[in-house]
C-alpha cells in the first residue's frame, strides 16, 4: 500500500480531582472550546465534548502519529494550566488517570448522543457508577481500590 489510512476514534473520559465539581455551568463551555483547540493544535479532531461539573466525556479523531496517552496528557495539563492562569482557577486539577475506548465509524453518533445526554443521565446515576459501567461494557476488569483517587482524611 502506497499511503498509510486510519480511523481512530476514541472515547476519552476523566473526571476532576476527587471529583469536585470545579466546571461549573459558567466555566465549562469555554473550557470544552479550548480543550477542542488544543486537540486541532495536535491535529487530531473534536467529534463531541460533554459532561457535568465533575467529569468529562470527550469523543476525538486522534492522529496516528500522536501516542494516545501523550495526547490525553496534553489535553489535560494545558487545559489545566488554562484554568489557573487565564481562569483564575488556581486549585483547579484534574484526575491523575482517564479512560479512554475506541470508538468503530459505526458508532460514532450513538456515543455523540451519550455525551450530549450527560445531564439526562446523572439525574439518577452518579459519574462513579457510570464509569464502572463504561468499563465493564468495554470488558475492562478492575480493582475497586484503585478506580478513584480519593481525598485522605487521616
Amino acid at each position: 500500500m502506497a499511503s498509510s489510512y486510519t480511523s481512530l476514534s476514541f472515547h476519552i473520559v476523566f473526571s476532576t480531582k476527587y471529583r469536585r465539581p470545579a466546571l461549573t455551568d459558567a466555566i465549562r463551555p469555554e473550557t470544552y472550546k479550548y480543550i477542542g483547540g488544543i486537540i486541532a493544535n495536535k491535529q487530531g479532531q473534536m467529534l463531541e465534548i460533554g459532561g457535568m461539573a465533575d467529569h468529562l466525556h470527550i469523543l476525538t479523531a486522534c492522529p496516528p502519529t500522536v501516542a494516545l496517552a501523550d495526547f490525553v496528557r496534553d489535553i489535560k495539563a494545558n487545559s489545566s494550566k488554562w484554568l489557573h492562569e487565564d481562569k483564575g482557577q488556581r486549585q483547579f486539577q484534574w484526575q491523575t488517570g482517564y479512560g479512554a475506548f475506541t470508538v468503530s465509524c459505526s458508532q460514532v453518533d450513538a456515543v455523540r448522543r451519550y455525551i450530549l445526554a450527560q445531564a439526562d443521565h446523572h439525574r439518577s446515576r452518579s459519574f462513579e457508577d457510570e464509569f464502572r459501567g463504561v468499563l465493564a461494557r468495554h470488558g475492562i476488569t478492575f480493582d475497586e481500590r484503585y478506580l478513584f483517587e480519593n481525598e485522605y482524611h487521616g
